[in-house]
C-alpha cells in the first residue's frame, strides 16, 4: 500500500475554507480540472468529469463538519491503483486567522511501481492545493509534501 499527503497554509480562516471545500460535490467550486460533479445516493456517491471528459466515481465514506473533514473512495477511475482512500481536512493554522488544509490518500498501485501511483496522487492533491489557494485569493504558497 502507498500513501502520500500535501498540505498548504491558506490567509482565510478555516470555517471560510471549509465552507468552500467541505460539501462533497463542491469540487466544480475550486478544482479547475473537475469542471463536473453529480451527486447521488443521498449524497454520499459523486460521479466527477475531469476535462478529458473521463469519469470518476466516489463514495463519501465518513463525514465530520465540525473537525472540517471528510474521507472517501474511488470505486471507478482512469487511475493505476486500487483500495484508493483518501480524506480531506482542514485545520487551524499556527498564523491566526489561516487555515491548513491536508489532503492525504492511500491506495494500491497496479501495474506500476509505487513512487510512480505516490507521484501520480501528490501531483493531483498539489495542483489541487494550489488552485483552492488562487480561489480563495490567498497569497501564493507552496504545498509541502509528506511521501
Amino acid at each position: 500500500m502507498a500513501t502520500t499527503t500535501a498540505s498548504i497554509d491558506i490567509a482565510a480562516s478555516p470555517d471560510r475554507v471549509w465552507q468552500l471545500i467541505g460539501g462533497f460535490g463542491s469540487l466544480p467550486d475550486w478544482l479547475p480540472y473537475i469542471p463536473a460533479s453529480e451527486l447521488g445516493d443521498g449524497g454520499r456517491l459523486r460521479r466527477l468529469e475531469n476535462e478529458g471528459g473521463e469519469v470518476i466515481i466516489e463514495r463519501l465514506e465518513a463525514f465530520d463538519d465540525e473537525a472540517r473533514s471528510y474521507s472517501y473512495s474511488i470505486l471507478q477511475a482512469p487511475f493505476p491503483v486500487s483500495g484508493y482512500r483518501s480524506t480531506l481536512t482542514v485545520h487551524a493554522a499556527p498564523v491566526e486567522g489561516s487555515a491548513r488544509v491536508e489532503w492525504s490518500g492511500t491506495f494500491v498501485p497496479e501495474g506500476i511501481g509505487d513512487d510512480d501511483a505516490v507521484a501520480l496522487f501528490h501531483g493531483i492533491y498539489t495542483q489541487g492545493l494550489t488552485a483552492l489557494a488562487t480561489t480563495i485569493g490567498s497569497p501564493a504558497a507552496s504545498p509541502s509534501a509528506q511521501a
